[in-house]
């Protein structure tokens, strides 16, 4: 990975999965303010939350508003507020516990005339990411005075390592600083936002070589600590910004540690380039890998730089304990916290790829907050664990008027679940996830509504599919969300079969007469109440998931796989596909491979709409304010892989790519789809 331009969508990474720093071309991040228009320089980790104090003693029950739904009145967290009281509790638990940028580390540039330097006085750039070894060389010079710096992450410690050559220190043109920003506390948080008079003060000690920044917010408090092996001294500047002034010659090394634990042991700049070689080598080294070398197509090159880039950024970014939010742990958005819908994209392809271990990190978490789960299903009259959508690190809910009534994340856990059944189907996976399985499948069986009239179970009213378009207390049956109940459902039947537990009556009842897809004109519609689906313009926008119902899930028995056929073609024809997500396109990818349509599949994943867009650093563009889009990455891993494994049952090498010999395809480890 190489960049020889300032590029402020081209910003580096390196991290560990729960942690990471973002780096500009100085390899630190020592223009901030610069890059705020592109990918921000973010230092975030799992840990790094605060809350607000509640002053005004809010409670989550402000938040509640009740709807109609199956004869009875059902509370739901949404954002409606004809009032200043409710509507400052909506704000406050949207808000808090919100992610916090800990800090930016960078460099001080100084002109011989003294000035300081902007990013336009730096030339002849050279920054390589060296993907096997997870260090970021930079080479630049300025007033032709060459610089060399190199970066890297500890992979088991949150710790960053610094290795500076240049004639600059001899002449004291060169620092370095810790400036720690002001959380914003709102949708987003680029690391920018500096609040003069700030009650979050920061506090420096110095001793022996090294310099503890302490940093008390309202519930967090943190570390910064560091560590040098030549002479250096800690200013502090004030309003949170610390320099450290070099007292050496040609080349200087240190080590940054971030840690909200205190008494960690510093590591020097070689144990944790060590670290990195070491670990990267070990990821590389295990799991999967493709080749397209021989392939004429024309993208094929292009689709290797973005798988390879991909692995590397969701390793990086999404292997953590707790399920990652979107944009990763570069910036926050939707006050950083994490989407459980989205965590199939985060995280599915991590098995596939013959990685289950880091997919299974973060399962964990769900026993953790499973309590909370539970609570939400009961207060509405539900058994079993309804999952969280929008939540932070503890697990509690905010409040969406969309996220609190989507469905999609249910059966999530069952699919982790699994994966990772099948990549150990053993007994003990099989006790250390059943209870969270059939939890899960409790609260399905229980929030499947029967229509006596119709002798049937629905989904709905009360609902919001994937596609987000559409009212919840006008919507049932949504076609994507009645399959994967359907597949989990029997899934999770399965998993009491393993067991040798007796299948509850009720679960088999509400699998043998949950509705049936809805269709009309031959062709499956977003949900049985939308027969206008493809007629009215606003329902053919978003994400067109009724793809998923062949794409992400395998043939289930309510699936005619003509009418997908039909489906598909008249999607591809006429969705608004400008107005989609990055995973919408991976989604549909793997829709028309499992269709046979493998010129469709390699198609869709180069389709040229702006949300489809892979940048030189690989991450998948949205818009200004989603410079960065892991779902799209995870999404692409997915659908690659079963482009190329295939999927339960299928006997075709490489289903998703043509066979009329452009692509020629080597690979090893992948596994297949359900």
């Amino acid at each position: 990975m190489l960049l020889t331009t300032v590029d402020t969508l081209g910003s580096l990474s390196v991290g560990n999965g729960a942690f990471a720093y973002t780096t500009d071309v100085t390899g630190m991040q020592s223009f901030p303010l610069y890059y705020k228009e592109g990918v921000p320089l973010g230092t975030e980790s799992e840990w790094g939350w605060d809350t607000h104090p509640n002053t005004e003693n809010y409670t989550y029950e402000e938040t509640l508003m009740e709807y109609q739904q199956y004869g009875r009145d059902i509370t739901y967290s949404v954002q409606s507020a004809k009032d200043a009281r409710r509507k400052g509790a909506i704000e406050y638990f949207r808000a808090n516990p919100h992610r916090i940028q800990l800090g930016n580390v960078g460099m001080e540039l100084y002109k011989k005339d003294g000035s300081k330097a902007t990013i336009s006085d730096i030339s002849q750039i050279n920054q390589e990411l060296n993907l096997w070894t997870g260090v970021i060389k930079s080479e630049f010079t300025l007033e032709g005075v060459p610089v060399t710096v190199y970066t890297a992450c500890h992979q088991e410690k949150d710790m960053l390592g610094f290795k500076v050559e240049s004639k600059l220190l001899d002449t004291k043109q060169l620092k370095f600083f810790v400036h720690i920003p002001h959380p914003t506390a709102g949708w987003s948080d680029f690391g920018t936002f500096t609040k003069k008079n700030s009650s979050y003060i920061a506090t420096v000690t110095e001793k022996n070589n090294t310099a503890t920044i302490n940093r008390q917010l309202d519930s967090l408090r943190y570390a910064i600590t560091l560590a040098w092996d030549t002479q250096a001294t800690m200013v502090n500047k004030g309003n949170n910004y610390f320099q450290l002034q070099p007292n050496t010659k040609r080349n200087f090394s240190f080590t940054c540690n971030f840690n909200s634990q205190k008494n960690d042991t510093i590591a020097t700049f070689k144990d944790i380039t060590t670290s990195s070689k070491d670990g990267w080598e070990s990821f590389w080294k295990s799991g999967a890998a493709i080749d397209f070398t021989g392939s004429t197509d024309p993208r094929a090159h292009e689709l290797e730089r973005r798988i390879i880039l991909s692995l590397y950024l969701t390793k990086l970014q999404c292997s953590g304990t707790i399920p990652p939010q979107e944009t990763g742990l570069t910036f926050n958005s939707w006050y950083g916290k994490e989407h459980l819908e989205m965590h199939w994209w985060h995280g599915v392809h991590f098995a596939l790829w013959g990685r289950p271990e880091l997919l299974e990190r973060s399962l964990p978490w769900y026993q953790q907050v499973t309590n909370k789960a539970k609570k939400r299903a009961q207060r509405q009259g539900f058994e079993g664990v309804r999952w969280q959508k929008m939540t932070g690190p503890y697990g509690n809910e905010s409040p969406s008027s969309i996220g609190s009534f989507l469905i999609w994340q249910q059966p999530h856990f069952i699919t982790f679940a699994e994966l990772m059944y099948k990549a150990e189907p053993s007994k003990e996976t099989l006790l250390r996830y059943q209870k969270e399985v059939f939890a899960t499948a409790d609260f399905m069986v229980s929030f499947a509504h029967y229509n006596s009239s119709k002798d049937r179970y629905e989904l709905g009213p009360g609902v919001i599919p994937a596609q987000e378009r559409f009212k919840a207390m006008d919507t049932y049956n949504p076609t994507y969300e009645l399959a994967y109940w359907n597949w989990a459902l029997t899934t999770a039947i399965e998993w009491k079969k393993r067991l040798g537990i007796e299948t509850p009556k009720k679960w088999q009842e509400v699998l043998s007469k949950l509705s049936k897809l809805p269709i009309q004109d031959n062709v499956y519609l977003a949900t049985e109440n939308a027969t206008d689906s493809y007629t009215n313009p606003e329902y053919k926008t978003d994400h067109p998931s009724v793809l998923g119902t062949f794409g992400m899930l395998p043939e289930t028995p309510l699936l005619d796989k003509n009418i997908m056929n039909n489906t598909f073609n008249l999607i591809w024809d006429t969705w608004t596909w400008e107005d989609t997500w990055g995973w919408d396109f991976p989604m549909t990818a793997m829709t028309a491979a499992r269709l046979g349509k493998p010129d469709k599949a390699v198609d869709a994943l180069f389709m040229n709409v702006q949300t489809n867009t892979y940048l030189a650093n690989g991450h998948n563009y949205q818009e200004d304010r989603l410079p960065i889009y892991l779902p799209g990455n995870g999404g692409l891993l997915t659908a690659v892989a079963m482009m190329c494994a295939g999927w339960d049952g299928c006997t075709e090498k490489n289903p998703g790519f043509p066979k009329d010999g452009s692509w020629v395809i080597k690979w090893e480890g992948l596994q297949p789809m359900f």
